[in-house]
């Protein structure tokens, strides 16, 4: 330890006649302390929200979605996945038919959005569709088989093997004029995403039943492409466009839940900026000791330097001094922040209404970049508040101090 680290150590560490700069240190570090532990735990749970949600969003919906433009049927769609599935990047196409629908159960009737699929292709890039919470998925034979999102299926008051009505707007002539039509289907099995809005909202058929019921004749209504870089959508919708006809209209999944994810930064944003008022009020705390440490050691300052320290070294001792004070307030928030955001996961505190927020309990996810900001925004205030007390100390003539202390 050098020579300033060990004059700071002992103006922190030794008994005063003044306890009242103790008392001021003492609230310095508890300010500091609760300030980044509030930043921690506000930032990882927006930043947990936000993963969460977003994740489930992606396992649940295209990355990229290719329709037609005037929203007809999609001309043309082998040709296209054709052309889409050679550039880098892609993971999988797969075409879907989709019409809203009135699903009638044993309990209740409820509008829904009907997804034909390819359920051998799904299959194997959406974990909830390989894995259902119940029964399987549509096999041949029989009646027409149809799976169900698990809030749906409750709302309805449908099982496994139970048969339900689903009612489309499409019309077909009969005797009696223009009807909707209407199509009996077996529940052969339920999923659940986690996404209540997927999970109340939609039912999911084989892509050739759904083309031929919603009389598509084997259009579909868009393409699904899913990337192997999720975050890669927007450049590769501007590659995308290049290469396919000016009647297509590319659309990603960011610009479908761009309010969402929004709200969401402007939120963390604003979150980090308030709660980061409280680390700057604490370092104003760290001002104010120094300043009547520096009050307190006038003659210390004046012997020591009269003994041949000089200003460089006066300044050291006392910034040495507001450094270990933020060290030590942003080390014990750290800790109190991560050990908070640790419990709460394991107990799952935080629970929400999941038909408002998709999601049951809010999980607490900080990033290592999230962190580092935190901490170094914390330790450059408080470096930062230790130069105008240094340097007054600092300028401090020794002649003086020992003739009027």
């Amino acid at each position: 330890m050098g020579f300033g680290g060990f004059v700071a150590r002992r103006y922190l560490t030794a008994r005063r006649k003044q306890a009242f700069v103790s008392v001021i240190t003492f609230i310095s570090v508890l300010g500091i302390t609760i300030g980044v532990a509030a930043l921690i735990i506000a930032v990882a749970l927006i930043t947990g929200f936000q993963e969460d949600v977003q994740d489930k969003i992606l396992s649940a919906t295209s990355h990229l979605m290719v329709s037609d433009l005037a929203g007809d049927s999609l001309p043309d769609h082998d040709k296209l996945a054709a052309s889409v599935r050679e550039m880098d990047g892609v993971a999988s196409v797969s075409p879907v038919a989709l019409s809203m629908v009135l699903v009638q159960g044993p309990l209740k009737t409820q509008p829904a959005m009907l997804k034909g699929l390819d359920l051998e292709l799904e299959r194997r890039q959406s974990p909830w569709l390989g894995k259902l919470e119940s029964g399987d998925l549509p096999a041949g034979g029989g009646r027409d088989g149809i799976l169900l999102g698990h809030d749906l299926a409750y709302t309805l008051g449908a099982g496994i093997g139970d048969v339900i009505r689903v009612v489309t707007s499409s019309a077909r002539l009969s005797p009696l004029g223009s009807v909707p039509k209407s199509k009996s289907f077996r529940v052969s099995g339920i999923f659940s995403t986690g996404l209540y809005e997927f999970d109340s909202g939609t039912a999911i058929v084989p892509l050739a039943v759904a083309q031929k019921w919603l009389g598509l004749e084997g259009g579909i209504s868009y393409l699904q492409v899913m990337l192997k870089d999720v975050f890669a959508a927007p450049a590769f919708k501007a590659k995308l466009e290049a290469k396919l006809p000016p009647l297509v209209y590319i659309t990603t999944w960011a610009e479908l839940n761009k309010s969402l994810f929004s709200a969401l930064k402007l939120e963390k944003t604003i979150i980090f900026l308030t709660i980061a008022l409280i680390v700057l009020v604490a370092s104003l705390n760290i001002i104010a000791t120094l300043i009547l440490m520096v009050m307190e050691k006038t003659r210390d300052i004046g012997i020591l330097m009269s003994l041949g320290s000089t200003p460089a070294d006066i300044r050291r001792i006392f910034f040495l001094q507001g450094a270990t004070i933020g060290l030590t307030g942003t080390g014990l928030g750290a800790g109190l922040g991560l050990g908070w955001c640790g419990l709460a996961n394991a107990l799952k505190l935080i629970r929400v209404p999941v038909d408002i927020y998709q999601i049951s309990f809010v999980p607490f996810h900080i990033r290592l970049a999230d962190l580092a900001l935190i901490l170094g925004v914390s330790l450059a205030i408080s470096f930062l508040s230790t130069l105008f007390p240094s340097r007054r100390a600092a300028r401090i003539d020794p002649v003086t101090a020992l003739k009027y202390e």
